[in-house]
């Protein structure tokens, strides 16, 4: 078992406790993430928490559309989420040549390639995702799904990286992340614990801070399937913050995850679940992600301190209903 470290420094996602982008309009984003997970070797506890960072997956759900990616972007502001997050791919990189020759229908061809291509943002429109995240007050990233993506997200200087569950026993990539020293979530969608162990070995020998992700790694997930006491049982292996990336097509189950202690929340969203993309039936639509904002804003303070006392205002009811007293 790979044990918690030992000494009292705190295990927080960020170097130095603070990360913040300079916006476009002369404010600042604050990092997404912060206070949220300084935990040294004791688990972290969610009534201890501040509150709980909540992360609008975007991914590919875009397709290829910047003005739909910023509709994505506007959605998540409006219903109060930390941050945004996109993927990043190198087409020729990720997929096999046969695969990318193979034939696909899509709005964008007749091959792989073209869909895979055609889902794909390039500088420029990484540069205005940028602008527009920055002008809107969210912090924003990209998961990188090579090392060429991951030297392109770099160059945005993001308040923190994510490791895909795909990603994570790909090691030579692992480490190079790790090395970087940037905050980092970690998916553990189809990771068994001797593949998690590896990856929080390299993580904790670059002393790099990184938290755990709990998620199932299918489309949408079926609710039997989610394993939710996976997220305190991998907090007490590890000693450090596991979060939640839920890919169900409801909002409960991560209601759920956040009560078991998952202080960070990620879910994919849409403009409409029907619309083309694999990842679409997966996400959130506008409502669900409000629905679920507005839910974890009230969470922490009602799970309380965990001390069992009177709640303001019971001593009075308890005088007026136990006469004999």
């Amino acid at each position: 078992m790979v044990q918690p470290l030992s000494e009292n420094k705190p295990l927080g996602l960020t170097r130095d406790s603070r990360v913040e982008q300079e916006s476009s309009r002369g404010g600042r984003v604050e990092d997404p993430l912060k206070g949220l997970v300084t935990v040294d070797s004791t688990p972290i506890e969610l009534q201890k928490s501040p509150r709980i960072a909540l992360i609008a997956e975007v991914g590919i759900n875009h397709n290829g559309d910047l003005d739909l990616a910023k509709r994505l972007v506007d959605i998540a502001v409006d219903a109060g989420c930390d941050a945004v997050k996109f993927q990043k791919r190198t087409v020729d990189v990720v997929y096999p040549r046969d695969v990318l020759e193979s034939p696909r229908d899509s709005p964008w061809g007749t091959t792989q390639r073209a869909q895979k291509e055609g889902l794909e943002f390039g500088i420029d429109e990484y540069e205005e995702i940028d602008r527009y995240c920055k002008a809107r007050g969210i912090a924003w990233t990209a998961s990188a799904w090579d090392l060429e993506s991951l030297d392109f997200v770099e160059r945005f200087q993001p308040p923190f990286h994510k490791i895909a569950s795909a990603l994570v026993t790909h090691l030579e990539f692992v480490a190079a992340v790790a090395a970087l020293g940037r905050p980092t979530l970690i998916s553990t969608g189809m990771a068994t614990v001797t593949t998690i162990d590896q990856v929080v070995e390299t993580f904790r020998r670059a002393r790099t801070p990184f938290a755990l992700m709990h998620t199932v790694s299918t489309y949408p997930s079926p609710e039997t399937d989610l394993n939710l006491l996976a997220i305190p049982t991998m907090r007490a292996r590890y000693g450090v913050a596991v979060g939640y990336s839920g890919h169900e097509a409801s909002v409960s189950p991560t209601v759920v995850a956040a009560t078991l202690g998952a202080g960070i929340i990620e879910r994919h969203i849409t403009i409409d679940r029907t619309m083309y993309g694999s990842d679409q039936s997966a996400s959130l639509e506008e409502a669900g992600l409000r629905q679920l904002a507005g839910v974890l804003r009230k969470l922490p303070a009602m799970m309380g301190s965990g001390e069992k006392e009177l709640a303001p205002g019971e001593a009075e009811v308890a005088r007026k209903l136990r006469y004999w007293e």
